[in-house]
């Protein structure tokens, strides 16, 4: 498998794992930064769009939806389902 295939799959994981829980770049950027982590929505943006981000990043962007589990069978074979409704997380201030 090729590099930009890796790439395309983390990408496709971690912007699933988004729409699961209703979660846009821009909330992804205010929950990163209130965990110190400086990210803007247009570095989110950039990152995801590119799908080339580090280990790090994938598992700080896990952490802060609350993504405690996932399947990389099940997101490497999934494409963003419009048709599904998915319950919006609430994000709480520590």
């Amino acid at each position: 498998m090729e590099l930009k295939d890796w790439n395309d799959h983390s990408k496709r994981l971690l912007k699933a794992e988004l729409i699961k829980r209703g979660i846009s770049h821009d909330e992804l950027a205010t929950r990163l930064q209130d965990y110190g982590i400086l990210e803007t929505k247009s570095s989110i943006d950039s990152k995801i769009s590119r799908g080339t981000f580090s280990a790090t990043f994938l598992i700080q962007c896990l952490h802060v939806i609350g993504c405690n589990n996932f399947a990389i069978e099940n997101q490497l074979l999934m494409a963003a389902d419009p048709y599904v409704e998915y319950k919006k997380v609430q994000h709480e201030n520590n």
